[in-house]
């Protein structure tokens, strides 16, 4: 879902940008003097954008401007919440590993997310599973989604990944403590046939 929502999210940029581009610049090219098809919006370099009959068209009516300032508040808010929503990292990149030297080590936080998967799907009855690192460097927390087999209690699956997995990525990272969610599901499987 997410790559999908970032191939749509670079796409409408495209478009947006090239839009802009093709209008900014033509925009451009009349203000230098070139020649201006018959079609286009203005007729020469001396032409402005909005006239004072469009200008001041609707002046007098009442439902005008709390429309255009509604209008641009919206979206304004639009904007800002693009911006919050693309500019936020959703991964952490680095853990900050104390080396015991008074130095600190940056370890890539994809590389600890891949030994907490690998590690719990090495767990008897784990069919698979998905880690995720979050918050800061010096204090990361686990986001973890396991899938079950039918056959396994999830609270025994759920204590070998806490002591197993879970106590190694801590211990290997140097960290006083890593809190972790974990999220558990039971995997689809067929019924069984009882004789």
């Amino acid at each position: 879902m997410r790559a999908v929502l970032r191939t749509v999210n670079r796409v409408f940029l495209g478009l947006v940008g090239l839009i802009l581009l093709v209008l900014g610049g033509s925009v451009l090219a009349v203000g230098l003097g070139a020649p201006v098809p018959s079609w286009w919006i203005h007729d020469s370099e001396h032409d402005v954008l909005l006239s004072d009959a469009e200008r001041t068209r609707w002046r007098d009516a009442g439902w005008w401007w709390p429309v255009v300032i509604a209008a641009l508040a919206v979206l304004l808010l639009l904007a800002l919440w693009w911006l919050v929503a693309v500019l936020r990292r959703r991964r952490l990149a680095e853990v900050l590993v104390d080396t015991g030297d008074g130095e600190g080590a940056l370890v890539r936080g994809r590389a600890l997310e891949d030994a907490l998967t690998q590690e719990a799907v090495r767990i008897d009855g784990v069919d698979g599973a998905h880690a995720r690192l979050k918050g800061r460097q010096t204090t990361p927390e686990a986001h973890v989604r396991l899938a079950l087999e039918p056959h396994v209690d999830p609270g025994t699956a759920l204590n070998d990944f806490t002591t197993g997995a879970l106590t190694h990525a801590r211990t290997s990272a140097g960290l006083a403590s890593l809190p972790a969610e974990v999220r558990l599901r039971g995997v689809k499987h067929g019924a069984e046939r009882v004789s």
